[in-house]
């Protein structure tokens, strides 16, 4: 699976990581791992192309509701796949891995007895 960047029907911008949804040989959609929708918030530079402010990047979870760490979504609410700039692809891939390392930190809390359990 490798990480990409979505730009969906909506007008949402999407990293997350892409495999291809096949049936019978046709890509029918995709499946989304840990996406998270991109936001830009800045200035835009004027005509000269000069900027006070460069543009900054959110993410969000997209989804933030579901359990699901793996969305499916259909080809036909796609517009384009592409390649995210390194910028972005450092700061989700730390983000995915500080998730991974409270998920198992978590899991592991979880399987530990409790020390009031104890005689």
């Amino acid at each position: 699976m490798s990480t990409k960047l979505v730009v969906l029907k909506s007008g949402e911008d999407v990293v997350a990581g892409l495999q291809e949804m096949i049936v019978k040989d046709s890509v029918v959609g995709y499946f989304l791992r840990y996406p998270c929708r991109v936001n830009l918030y800045g200035e835009k530079s004027d005509s000269s192309g000069n900027t006070n402010t460069p543009f900054q990047i959110q993410l969000t979870p997209w989804l933030p509701l579901s359990k699901d760490e793996v969305i499916p979504v259909p080809a036909d609410w796609v517009v384009t796949i592409v390649e995210p700039v390194d910028k972005l692809l450092d700061m989700y891939q730390k983000g995915i891995d500080a998730h991974e390392e409270r998920k198992s930190k978590a899991a592991g809390s979880d399987e530990q007895p409790d020390a009031s359990d104890s005689d």
